[in-house]
């Protein structure tokens, strides 16, 4: 009777488990706003209650159902929103260019005019040049100098990530005339938390924080509250060197300046977390050996040219360990069962460089990192390769030993001496590629070339030709005259 209770007591438990699980799966579980939105859109409603509706749902929703409507519903919904509010949706779109060649330049120049100017740049670059054209030649004045002048950076300069979407005021204005110029300006620029001070020629000064003009008293002094040694960049800096400048600052976003340190435009916080993504799928790339990022969408012949001038350097590079395994074709005829163990010994040097390389690559991403602290990552790094060689060697050592003599029929005396020779050219493979995965991106940041470009297959390329020499130059000396005893 008791057993009963007890087992229905179980059952009662596991079903209140069960069901206090699906309770907290329906708490996780996200609205589906993408058909909430293509039913708003597609209901036969006024379109006053339509808007109203639409406006509780953030742009960034909105952009990701254009892809589920037809381009009829597309262009009443591009009226309903109008200019202003499509921009902000297309400012979250991957790939604009496809929703913008279904509308006329004059329409496709209301929206691009009302996005950011950095938003701006990257919707136009995804159009041909004659579009492009056509379009800028629809715009206002102000809008076509601001796209201009960030098109005319490079893309690895800091310049062409700006936006000109900011907030000015100049130096020696009253609270109260900052106050004013500051809701002038608001109705266009939305980037409000930090309020940017520029001298009469347009030359950075300093910065204020919107919090200290709201509380600041009319008859405060407006240089008081200006932090004048407020961090910039410049223009011409290369992205990559800025990144590492921003990261150390918490700010909403950054002033870019000239030579002449005038103020052309911010980086937000928006813009840095952009770019930094761009940055890591370029290294990504980069350590993947491709010349450049990918993506899904992207045709096959692109594809093919980013991929193909690092496939043919490391087939080079193959040709060069194949020839020096050439060289070992009589140790491998000796002993054919040497042969068996060679893939190990490479796969775990290969994987040994690659790791040391990418510990390495982030490292050095410190531009501040001191000669001692170099040596000193060497070093690390060297002694990391050695007791992970010596760890896997020793293993190696055991169960390969054990595995010649019981699998292969081989006596202990041949079958430990195989191993031993495994393990110790695991511990030399692994140590040398340890070092090679630090040495060369160091190298490489020294010469001033992207260490990424120190590819992962490029590194375990040169691991393999250290494990092949290492392994069969033991076997050769200390095996091939033991052959007698492995047949």
């Amino acid at each position: 009777m008791d057993e009963i209770r007890e087992e229905e007591t179980l059952k009662e438990e596991d079903k209140e488990k069960e069901e206090n699980q699906e309770e907290r799966e329906a708490v996780f579980e996200h609205p589906d706003y993408e058909h909430e939105l293509v039913d708003i859109i597609r209901r036969d409603i006024p379109d006053e209650e339509k808007h109203a509706l639409l406006d509780d749902y953030h742009d960034n929703d909105i952009a990701s159902v254009l892809g589920e409507l037809t381009q009829e519903e597309r262009r009443k919904l591009y009226r309903l929103l109008g200019a202003e509010e499509v921009s902000e949706v297309f400012a979250y779109l991957d790939d604009a260019s496809e929703y913008l060649e279904e509308l006329t330049p004059e329409i496709a120049a209301r929206i691009v005019q009302e996005m950011d100017a950095d938003d701006a740049v990257d919707v136009l670059e995804d159009l041909d040049q004659e579009q492009q054209q056509a379009i800028i030649a629809r715009m206002d004045e102000e809008s076509r100098r601001d796209i201009r002048m960030i098109q005319s950076y490079p893309e690895d300069e800091i310049g062409s990530k700006m936006t000109t979407n900011y907030i000015a005021i100049r130096r020696g204005v009253t609270v109260k005339q900052a106050m004013r110029s500051l809701v002038e300006q608001a109705a266009d620029n939305d980037n409000l938390l930090t309020i940017y001070v520029v001298e009469e020629d347009e030359t950075f000064y300093g910065a204020i924080t919107l919090q200290d003009l709201i509380i600041a008293r009319e008859f405060t002094d407006l240089d008081s509250l200006i932090m004048t040694s407020y961090p910039c960049v410049y223009d011409h800096e290369s992205v990559a060197e800025s990144i590492e400048q921003l990261k150390d600052y918490s700010e909403d976003s950054i002033p870019v300046v000239d030579s002449d340190h005038r103020l052309l435009g911010v980086i937000t916080s928006q813009d840095l977390v952009e770019v930094v993504d761009e940055e890591m799928g370029e290294d990504y790339a980069k350590l993947a050996g491709l010349t450049a990022e990918e993506d899904l969408n992207e045709p096959l012949t692109q594809s093919i040219r980013k991929r193909i001038p690092w496939l043919i350097t490391l087939m080079f590079l193959g040709l060069v360990v194949s020839s020096v395994v050439g060289t070992f074709e009589a140790v491998m005829a000796a002993l054919p069962i040497a042969v068996a163990f060679q893939s190990m010994i490479l796969d775990m040097s290969g994987n040994s460089g690659t790791q040391s390389l990418a510990v390495t690559i982030r490292i050095l991403t410190d531009d501040e990192l001191t000669g001692a602290q170099r040596i000193r990552l060497i070093f690390k790094e060297a002694r990391v390769g050695f007791t992970n060689g010596l760890i896997l060697g020793s293993v190696s050592f055991l169960f390969v030993g054990l595995f010649v003599h019981f699998m292969k029929g081989k006596p202990f005396g041949p079958s430990f001496a195989m191993s031993g020779c495994i393990g110790i050219a695991m511990v030399i493979a692994m140590t040398i590629s340890s070092l090679s995965g630090t040495l060369i991106p160091m190298f490489f940041k020294k010469v001033k070339i992207d260490p990424a470009v120190a590819s992962g297959p490029m590194i375990t390329t040169l691991s393999d030709l250290v494990a092949v020499v290492t392994y069969y130059s033991l076997v050769g000396l200390f095996l091939v005259p033991m052959q007698q005893m492995f047949l």
